[in-house]
C-alpha cells in the first residue's frame, strides 16, 4: 500500500473513495465542504441530515456516489474541535481504512482537518491508523483471500512534503506487526530457539549487536531465578540481549526488558478453570513489545543507545521442574521461596533486571503480562505503570499520550512487601491476594539497585477479543509505539 501527501484539495480529488472529516460543532457545511456539497448536487448535506449525523468522535457515514469524480464517500466524525488530538486522527483514519476495504476501494483520498496539530504529526497519525487497521495475520490460513481488490494507494489531501512522517509511521507499524505476530503465534511456532533466531535476523538486517546467553552462561552469572523456571522445559532457555547503537555519541542510554515466557502452563500450580491456559502463548507479550520496538528503533536510527533484553523460556511441568517450596537464588544473591510456580514471570524478570541494571544506562523499563490482578484493577484496555522515579514515570505517561496507548500510574506501596517475607529465604515470590499487581512491582524492585526503573503490566491490552478500532480480534502490539516515543523523546 502506497501513501503520499498531496496539496490537492479534496474538492478537486478524483479516485475510488473519498474520506472527509467533520467536527461535531461544524456539521453545518461551509467553505470547501459546502463547495463539495454543491458539486454533488446537495448529496452531502442530504446524507448528513437523513442520518442525523452529529460529527461525534468515532462515528461515520458511507454512501455511493453516482456520476461524480469519485465513486464512494466516507464521512468521519471527529468530535469537538477543542478535543482534537493525534489519536482522534489516528482513529478516524482507521475507520476510513476499514470502510474503504469493505467497499473495495483501491484508491482512497483522505482529508482530516488538523487544527493545531503539526502537519508531520498529522501525517504520521493518519498513516499509522490506516496501517494498524488494515493489518491481517493470515500466516496460518491454508487459503489466502484474493488481494486484487485491496486498497493500494492512499493520498493524504491538504498535506505536502510529508514523506519522512509517512516513512516514520510505516517503520513504527512494522515493529507493531512483529509484536503482533510474535504474541499471536502459538507455542509450537514461537519457542526460545525461534525467538533467538528472530533476534539474530534483526541483528543481521539492521546491524545491531547481539549476545545470546546459553544455559551454561546463565549458570555462570548465577541466574538461578530464571533457570529455576526453565528447568521443566525440554527446550533450552535463551537470554537475549540485542543492542542498537547510533553512529555518533548517544544522547542517552536506555534499556527495555520484556518478559519472554513462550508458554506458561503454571508449572505445578497448573492453570485450570478460568485461567485460560490455551491463551498462555501470549505470556511473552512483554518480549513481543520489546523486539517490536527494537525493529522500529533500528529502522528509525535515533541518537539514543538502546538495549533490548529478554530471558526467554517456557514454564512447564516435569520431574525436573521447580516445586512449590523450593528456594532459588537470583543473580544478585537474593533468595526466593517459591510459594506459587505460576508466579514465574517475576522470577525471569528478576535476573533480567539485575543484568540490565549493570549496563550503566540512564533509565530502563520492563514490560510483562505479569498479573491478572492488573486486569481486575484496570480492565482490558489499560496497562499499569509502577515506578519509584517520578520523572521516568512522567516521561512514559507522556509517550503513551503521544502514541494513543492507555496507561495508568499505580502506587508502589512498600509495606506490601511484608506479605512476601519468608521465614526461610529473603522473600517469597508472591504475597497477599489483595493488591497483587502492586506487590509484584515491589518484588521486582528488589532487583534494581542503581538505575531509574519503571514496570509496565500489560496483561490487559496485549490482546483483544473484540474490535478495538485497530484490531478485530487478536494480538494488539501494545506498547511498541509508546516505547518508540519514549526512546525518541
Amino acid at each position: 500500500m502506497k501513501f503520499e501527501a498531496l496539496g490537492t484539495s479534496f474538492v478537486d480529488w478524483t479516485g475510488d473513495g473519498l474520506a472527509i472529516g467533520v467536527f461535531e460543532d461544524q456539521v453545518e457545511l461551509s467553505g470547501d465542504l459546502a463547495t463539495l456539497d454543491g458539486k454533488l448536487s446537495g448529496m452531502l448535506s442530504e446524507l448528513i441530515n437523513e442520518a442525523e449525523f452529529k460529527g461525534k468522535a468515532n462515528s461515520s457515514l458511507f454512501s455511493r456516489v453516482m456520476g461524480g469524480q469519485f465513486k464512494k464517500l466516507i464521512v468521519l466524525g471527529l468530535g469537538k474541535t477543542s478535543d482534537l488530538t493525534s489519536e482522534s486522527l489516528r482513529r478516524a483514519a482507521a475507520t476510513a481504512a476499514k470502510l474503504a476495504r469493505r467497499e473495495k476501494c483501491q484508491t482512497l483520498g483522505i482529508h482530516l482537518p488538523t487544527g493545531d496539530i503539526a502537519d508531520a504529526d498529522a501525517a504520521q497519525a493518519i498513516t499509522e491508523g490506516m496501517h494498524l487497521a488494515l493489518y491481517k495475520d493470515v500466516r496460518f490460513k491454508s487459503e489466502k483471500k484474493d488481494a486484487s481488490h485491496q486498497l493500494t494507494t492512499v493520498q493524504l489531501l491538504g498535506l505536502t512534503d510529508q514523506a519522512a512522517a509517512i516513512a516514520k509511521a510505516e517503520q513504527i507499524c512494522q515493529g507493531v506487526f512483529l509484536a503482533r505476530e510474535l504474541v499471536a503465534a502459538p507455542a509450537n511456532y514461537v519457542t526460545p530457539m525461534s525467538m533467538a533466531d528472530m533476534a539474530q535476523e534483526l541483528a543481521q538486517t539492521y546491524g545491531l549487536e547481539l549476545q545470546i546467553l546459553e544455559q551454561a552462561e546463565c549458570e555462570a552469572l548465577g541466574m538461578g531465578a530464571f533457570l529455576g523456571v526453565a528447568m521443566a522445559s525440554d527446550m533450552p532457555p535463551k537470554f537475549i540481549h540485542l543492542t542498537y547503537k547510533p553512529a555518533g555519541t548517544p544522547r542517552k542510554k536506555l534499556a527495555i526488558v520484556g518478559k519472554g515466557l513462550t508458554f506458561d502452563s503454571g508449572g505445578y500450580n497448573l492453570k485450570v478453570g478460568a485461567s485460560s491456559i490455551e491463551m498462555m502463548k501470549t505470556d511473552m507479550g512483554g518480549a513481543g513489545a520489546t523486539f517490536g520496538a527494537a525493529k522500529a528503533i533500528a529502522a528509525l536510527k535515533p541518537d539514543v543507545e538502546v538495549h533490548f533484553i529478554s530471558a526467554v523460556t517456557e514454564n512447564m511441568v516435569s520431574g525436573r521442574g521447580m516445586h512449590p517450596g523450593d528456594i532459588l537464588t537470583a543473580s544478585n544473591g537474593k533468595t526466593i521461596e517459591i510459594n506459587n510456580t505460576d508466579a514465574e514471570g517475576r522470577l525471569t524478570l528478576a535476573d533480567a533486571l539485575v543484568y540490565a541494571d549493570k549496563l550503566g544506562v540512564d533509565g530502563m523499563v520492563d514490560l510483562a503480562t505479569l498479573t491478572g490482578a492488573c486486569v481486575v484493577a484496570l480492565g482490558n484496555d489499560i496497562a499499569g505503570l509502577w515506578s519509584p522515579n517520578d520523572q521516568l514515570a512522567d516521561d512514559i505517561v507522556a509517550a503513551a499520550k503521544q502514541s494513543g496507548e492507555k496507561i495508568w500510574r499505580m502506587p508502589m506501596e512498600e509495606k506490601y512487601f511484608d506479605s512476601m517475607k519468608s521465614p526461610l529465604a529473603d522473600m517469597k515470590n508472591t504475597g497477599a491476594r489483595a493488591g497483587g499487581a502492586i506487590s509484584a512491582s515491589v518484588f521486582l524492585k528488589q532487583y534494581v539497585k542503581e538505575t531509574p526503573w519503571a514496570h509496565i503490566d500489560l496483561a490487559g491490552p496485549v490482546w483483544t477479543d473484540k474490535d478495538n478500532g485497530y484490531n478485530s480480534v487478536g494480538a494488539t502490539g501494545y506498547a511498541v509505539r509508546m516505547l518508540v516515543d519514549w526512546v525518541m523523546a
